[in-house]
């Protein structure tokens, strides 16, 4: 009976979350239906990955506006921004997904056209909570994006391959397998260099992030650039321009 009575609790819980973001997105006249979202989420680096897509987009002469926190996003405070983004007559608006916004169903109806993973880091968890993460960061791609963005090196990376994008799924990562490939890195005190390879194209991109994870985080952004058509020269443009200090 108390499972029962818990199992139920948290149905209506969900019900009345979800209730609450359509009435949100209605108040302001859905603005999300004349976006493109991209949506970044992971355990570590959405931040950063986030800030890297922005400066390709504006790299790209594409009209962009960015949210983005490692902590979780409030339904208001991102409905708003989409609102203000719509005003701003931009066609990208790029935001971070931590999993506890996605578990409450801060996303819910939104018409994602990215949705990418940096990484999945259990570190600390019990094995409940790690499916719990789990299970929240699966929400995202469980919303019909039109492009996949996953981490081929990820240690995780199998329970996240059974996603798919309408349009296309891309991975990333040092792994022979993925679609752009790390193909060699180098990290200097004040920046990162990594060189990048994705259909038979090789190139360049550096960075003043500093620090191994860095490498990954460039694939990735480069990755969703790639998944948006974005020419290599503009993302090697995009991401040189990102300076973490500003």
């Amino acid at each position: 009976m108390k499972n029962t009575a818990k199992l139920s609790g948290g149905k209506q819980r969900l019900s009345l979350q979800r209730a609450k973001v359509k009435l949100l997105a209605s108040y302001y006249g859905h603005p999300a239906r004349d976006l493109k979202i991209i949506c970044i989420t992971g355990s570590t680096g959405k931040v950063a990955v986030a800030h890297l897509v922005h400066e390709i987009l504006t790299a790209a002469s594409q009209p962009a506006a960015i949210l983005a926190s490692e902590s979780p996003i409030k339904a208001t405070v991102l409905h708003k921004f989409l609102n203000d983004a719509w005003k701003a007559k931009v066609t990208y608006a790029v935001v971070t997904a931590a999993p506890d916004a996605l578990a409450t169903e801060t996303f819910y109806g939104l018409p994602i056209h990215v949705a990418a993973l940096t990484d999945f880091v259990p570190s600390g968890l019990t094995d409940t909570d790690l499916q719990h993460y789990l299970d929240a960061e699966g929400i995202l791609f469980r919303m019909n994006p039109d492009i996949v963005v996953l981490n081929r090196d990820d240690t995780h990376y199998p329970e996240f391959a059974q996603f798919r994008g309408k349009n296309g799924t891309i991975t990333y990562g040092a792994s022979s397998d993925s679609e752009l490939r790390i193909d060699r890195s180098k990290l200097y005190k004040k920046g990162v260099e990594a060189s990048l390879a994705v259909a038979n194209r090789y190139f360049t991109v550096a960075s003043f992030l500093t620090g191994e994870p860095a490498v990954s985080y460039m694939a990735c952004a480069a990755a969703i650039a790639s998944g948006l058509n974005i020419a290599p020269d503009t993302i090697i443009d995009g991401i040189a321009n990102y300076d973490p200090d500003k």
